[in-house]
């Protein structure tokens, strides 16, 4: 016996992603059948059909099969999904971490291709005690703004040394060599950004 549908089964399926309207748009001004797009991306002409319609989300090969066969640029699809989407949210511990060597660094914000010149990068920085950082001691591009959350440190800047309490904040070029120390009794934590982006995070 067939089992019954819950009212919640007869309700229709809802799309996350809006493809239809753009991949209909772009077939219809080059020229092509539902037919022809189909043989091309290697689907069916009823699923060419159902995704132009929004009535299913096509598959992340499937959709890239199409974008090819319509010289179609994934950004140009993808743009309504990230206007809809301006505000960026990292849940308590569920930001990325990696440790280097005994420092680690917990992701507060993820970098975005689409902020161009204006992407940042923030994390929490963890350095034990009487340990310090090593990223940055060559320098790179860009600028670092620091702000101590716990502890005690000082930023070595070239041939200068800054000290930092709880609560004091930094920010400079990073183009020169910089090395954070803790130099206090306790675990540093620090609020870290850095622009443009050095992706310390993968």
């Amino acid at each position: 016996m067939a089992a019954q549908q819950t009212e919640e089964d007869k309700k229709p399926k809802k799309v996350p992603y809006h493809f239809g309207e753009k991949l209909r748009a772009v077939r219809e001004r080059k020229g092509y059948t539902l037919k022809t797009v189909a043989e091309k991306a290697g689907v069916s002409e009823s699923l060419v059909s159902q995704i132009e319609r929004n009535r299913v989300s096509p598959a992340i090969d499937t959709l890239l099969s199409l974008a090819a066969v319509l010289d179609i640029n994934l950004e140009f699809l993808f743009e309504e999904y990230r206007r809809e989407r301006p505000v960026q949210i990292i849940r308590r511990n569920e930001g990325r971490r990696i440790s280097e060597e005994e420092i680690s660094f917990e992701e507060l914000s993820s970098p975005e291709e689409r902020d161009g010149q204006h992407a940042f990068e923030a994390f929490i920085l963890n350095v034990p005690i009487a340990s310090h950082t090593h990223k940055g001691s060559y320098g790179h591009l860009g600028r670092e703004f620091g702000f101590i959350l716990k502890g005690k440190a000082e930023v070595h800047y070239e041939n200068l040394i800054y000290e930092l309490n709880e609560g004091d904040s930094v920010s400079f070029s990073a183009g020169a060599p910089h090395v954070i120390y803790n130099v206090g009794q306790v675990p540093l934590e620090a609020i870290w950004v850095v622009t443009p982006p050095q992706r310390f995070i993968q």
